[in-house]
């Protein structure tokens, strides 16, 4: 990902899965990228995800009113809907502005 100059803010998403009954996630799921990449503020997204289920992903908007718009779109809110009662074990959610950040590459490449 292409380093963003603070300040920015940052969406912190700890989430696990449920074992079953998964149909329609990944669908959804990727509609929800589809959406979220054209928000207005999105600056970019990074995720991981577990062999066991737990994923994180931060998700990088420019300020806190572009957080706000991108939780109340229409879509987004179903899919919220759907995730609490079929898809997600738990999730847990951060919102932090970022004032500072460095980074370091081995290889010399700007950071």
């Amino acid at each position: 990902m292409t380093p963003i100059t603070p300040p920015y803010y940052a969406v912190i998403i700890t989430q696990k899965l449920k074992d079953t009954g998964l149909e329609g996630y990944d669908e959804m799921a990727a509609r929800m990228v589809e959406l979220g990449t054209k928000w207005p503020g999105y600056l970019g997204r990074e995720s991981v995800a577990r062999a066991d289920g737990h994923e994180l992903t931060v998700i990088y908007y420019a300020d806190a009113e572009s957080i706000a718009g991108w939780k109340a779109d229409v879509e987004h809110l179903e899919a919220q809907r759907l995730g609490r009662e079929r898809w997600y074990e738990y999730y847990d959610i951060q919102i932090a502005r970022v004032e500072r950040a460095y980074s370091f590459r081995s290889d010399g490449a700007p950071a």
